[in-house]
C-alpha cells in the first residue's frame, strides 16, 4: 500500500510543515482548496503568514508546544472539520500537520459504550 499515493489522493485536504511552520508538502485537494492564496507555489513558505491573529499565535503555540487542535467551521452552507497536530519521526517532532474535510449535513453520531 503506497500510503502518499493514498494521501495525495483523499478528498480532504492534508497539508504539512516543518517545526519553523515551513510549508513541506499538500496533497492535491489543499493545493486546489488553497489556489487562491498560491495553492502550490505555498510549498516553500512560511504558513505563519498566511495567518492573521489570532489565528497566527495560536498557531505558533501549538507548534512550540506540540499540542493539538480540532475545530469545525460552516463557510456557504458546509460544514468542515479541522484537525491539527504535531507529526514525529522516529519520536522525534518534526512539523505539523492539518487535516480538512468536509462533514456531511446528515452526518451519524454513534455513541458507544
Amino acid at each position: 500500500m503506497d500510503i502518499k499515493k493514498i494521501i495525495d489522493n483523499f478528498s480532504g485536504t492534508f497539508t504539512l510543515c516543518d517545526t519553523e511552520g515551513i510549508a513541506t508538502y499538500m496533497n492535491k485537494a489543499s493545493i486546489n482548496f488553497f489556489e487562491k492564496d498560491g495553492g502550490e507555489k505555498l510549498i516553500g513558505t512560511n504558513l505563519l503568514d498566511c495567518h492573521p491573529e489570532p489565528s497566527r499565535s495560536k498557531f505558533e503555540n501549538m507548534m512550540k508546544e506540540e499540542k493539538s487542535n480540532v475545530y469545525m467551521i460552516k463557510k456557504k452552507d458546509k460544514t468542515k472539520l479541522v484537525y491539527q497536530a504535531p507529526v514525529y519521526e522516529d519520536g522525534k517532532y518534526t512539523g505539523f500537520m492539518e487535516i480538512m474535510m468536509e462533514l456531511p449535513e446528515d452526518i451519524e453520531v454513534q455513541e458507544r459504550g
